[in-house]
């Protein structure tokens, strides 16, 4: 990494902004065990996710989204770490050259940072976001932008349907209780009839040693809970679903983390 832990310990100490993978509220109703109480916490998850998105939330992250310079310098490391992921998404779709025409479900599409220049390539977007105020300025800027083949409009993951060639969730997988993980990636396999493009952060032990040390400083504006997840069930559960990792990513700046992987459906 590009930090000593030192390092991490006096940033996170003294930033109030919520970094991508390390920062987490210190209770989370995910480490309970029954079947009720778990079903609860993710409801709470939804909820929370929903809320902060639609007031606070909205203002950070969509300065962090854009070309704001009102940002610290955390907030930047989120951005440069985001961008990234993007690219990366970008330059595969750009090797590949087929996605005129296609059609791109984007789940969790935020303010359109991956659906927009996807839909400026000539894709047929649909792109959701549990947030409604994430969702109307996603759809504000690409009217902007000029951009005609894209529909934005408010829905959780869980309620969206449809077939689509690609379909893509990015930097949403933080949000999942590892209990809800494996139906997410079910779910949004079922949507794609020729692959999935998926982001999360990833379960390591260092990963883990950075939120617990996020943990130790709760602030105000930490407000969502966030969630590593492991690699390896990831990739099972693609497999179950008759998906397999054709290319695959990984992101890491001083604040962001997110391992990205392409499946492909098997034929």
């Amino acid at each position: 990494m590009k930090t000593t832990i030192l390092a991490v310990l006096a940033i996170v100490a003294t930033s109030s902004v919520e970094a991508f993978a390390p920062s987490s509220q210190t209770f989370s109703l995910a480490s309970t065990s029954s079947s009720s109480s778990s079903l609860f916490s993710t409801v709470d998850d939804k909820t929370e996710v929903r809320e902060y998105f639609n007031s606070e939330g909205f203002n950070r992250w969509n300065k962090i989204y854009s070309e704001s310079d009102d940002v610290n310098s955390v907030q930047m490391d989120i951005r440069t770490g985001h961008d990234q992921t993007i690219q990366k998404i970008l330059n595969w779709i750009k090797d590949d050259g087929d996605i005129e025409g296609k059609s791109v479900c984007d789940c969790g599409c935020g303010v359109g940072s991956l659906a927009i220049p996807l839909a400026s390539m000539g894709a047929k977007i649909s792109a959701s976001d549990i947030s409604d105020a994430m969702a109307t300025e996603a759809s504000r800027r690409a009217t902007e932008m000029g951009i005609k083949n894209a529909k934005f409009y408010t829905s959780d993951l869980e309620s969206v349907t449809g077939k689509y060639d690609t379909v893509t969730c990015v930097d949403v997988a933080i949000h999942y209780p590892s209990e809800k993980m494996g139906e997410m990636v079910q779910h949004l396999c079922s949507l794609a009839d020729d692959r999935l493009i998926i982001s999360f952060a990833p379960k390591t032990w260092y990963y883990v040693f950075l939120k617990k040390i996020g943990e130790l400083f709760p602030g105000p504006s930490k407000t969502t809970r966030a969630y590593l997840h492991e690699e390896s069930f990831v990739r099972e559960e693609l497999k179950k679903a008759g998906f397999e990792v054709a290319r695959e990513e990984m992101t890491a700046t001083n604040f962001y983390f997110s391992r990205l992987l392409e499946a492909k459906k098997k034929v």
